[in-house]
């Protein structure tokens, strides 16, 4: 069993609101149908089970870019989004956050009734991997969300979330059914995380005797779990700072948007008429659906496409993301008639941004790039939590 990885996020206590919570599914299921028509249904599963890559993707959907709230939400909206297509995309996602996960059996269940699969198999792998994350390592952390996601060909991923009273954090578990070998045998290829103190692991090969009674292992060698990290650590504070982000990733997708624009590439002649606000955005969810895993690494870059519901790194613009998405949706239906045209302009994208870096120097103010996406932000729909942008006074002055 290959357990991707694992996150581990502050705890933060909120609500997405509904009019970001609508446009979270519309681009979570245009990202999904992307990424199966390029890359095919078990690529989702792929990309789900890799905390930096689903990190990437709460981010770039507007949520908070650090907090446990990225994973309720994504899921949740995936879920929304994916589930009445999931006949054509052979995508199902079950499970939720506290009550929603109790449901997962019947959910498999009856998924198994119209594609076929055994659902009692699929049943037990749900409960498994929750038991082995919730009780049989005791690492301080309590579970209360599990999602299981599975494609009709019988292949599954797990995105479930813990808790620590002590810690105040949360820890996220990824999954992922490729390599299936045991679940009590050595079933990760690592466990990893912030010292919380002892930790009881009887999912270890050296436990095997002791299975039928009570023992304590005590840890593994810290320089095999060091060989065997994947571990992403979100810092407490809530800001985005410069040293959260590869400047120079940053950096040359703005270059791209706010300097080149389309109209200086050849083969990106298919997307002019766009906005440089929406290239910038575009770009990134770009990278999202088609960059490879050694690109998300700093996920909070990821945040410069739609912002934050708590504004930050600044108020989510929803013109820029309502364009962003119509886009895609367009691209999308064109590629199914067989017009694939846009949709390979999209996904040239990621590769006009990735040649700029070759030569980009970083020397903007990471903080003015900020203050300037939050003194434009009335323009393009800025919304948080707490309300609509306004206009700086200056502004507002000239307005009346």
């Amino acid at each position: 069993m290959k357990r991707s990885g694992s996150a581990d996020l502050p705890l933060h206590y909120g609500y997405v609101p509904v009019w970001l919570a609508e446009r979270m599914a519309k681009l979570g299921l245009a990202v999904v149908e992307n990424i199966v028509l390029d890359y095919g249904k078990d690529e989702v599963l792929r990309r789900l089970s890799d905390p930096f890559w689903f990190q990437s993707l709460g981010a770039v959907m507007g949520m908070d870019w650090h907090s446990s709230g990225i994973t309720t939400s994504v899921m949740g909206a995936l879920k929304r989004a994916v589930n009445p297509h999931s006949k054509e995309l052979g995508i199902y996602i079950c499970g939720g956050k506290g009550k929603y996960s109790k449901e997962t059996p019947n959910e498999l269940l009856k998924i198994s009734e119209t594609t076929g699969l055994d659902g009692n198999h699929l049943v037990k792998c749900s409960k498994l991997s929750a038991k082995v994350d919730n009780t049989a390592i005791q690492d301080g952390f309590q579970l209360y969300t599990h999602n299981f996601i599975l494609n009709n060909s019988g292949k599954w991923a797990v995105v479930q979330q813990g808790m620590s009273a002590q810690s105040k954090t949360a820890r996220r578990y990824h999954w992922h059914s490729e390599t299936l070998t045991s679940f009590v045998d050595d079933p990760h290829t690592f466990i990893y995380g912030q010292n919380t103190g002892t930790i009881l692991n009887m999912a270890d090969k050296q436990a095997e005797g002791s299975r039928n009674g009570v023992m304590q292992i005590a840890g593994e060698n810290p320089e095999h779990m060091l060989k065997e990290i994947n571990k992403l650590i979100m810092p407490s504070h809530h800001d985005v700072k410069a040293k959260d982000v590869d400047l120079k990733r940053l950096g040359a997708v703005l270059w791209l948007a706010q300097e080149k624009q389309p109209k200086d590439f050849e083969d990106l002649l298919l997307l002019q008429g766009l906005g440089p606000r929406t290239l910038q955005s575009l770009a990134l969810v770009s990278e999202v659906i088609h960059g490879t895993p050694s690109r998300f690494k700093d996920p909070a870059r990821f945040s410069f496409a739609h912002g934050g519901k708590d504004g930050h790194p600044f108020p989510v613009p929803t013109k820029v993301y309502d364009e962003t998405i119509g886009i895609l949706q367009n691209a999308i239906h064109k590629a199914k008639l067989g017009i694939s045209e846009k949709n390979e302009a999209i996904k040239r994208l990621t590769q006009a941004a990735q040649n700029a870096e070759k030569d980009f120097i970083p020397n903007a103010n990471f903080d003015k790039v900020i203050e300037k996406e939050r003194n434009d932000s009335w323009k393009y729909g800025g919304r948080t939590v707490f309300g609509k942008a306004k206009a700086p006074i200056q502004q507002q002055l000239k307005l009346f």
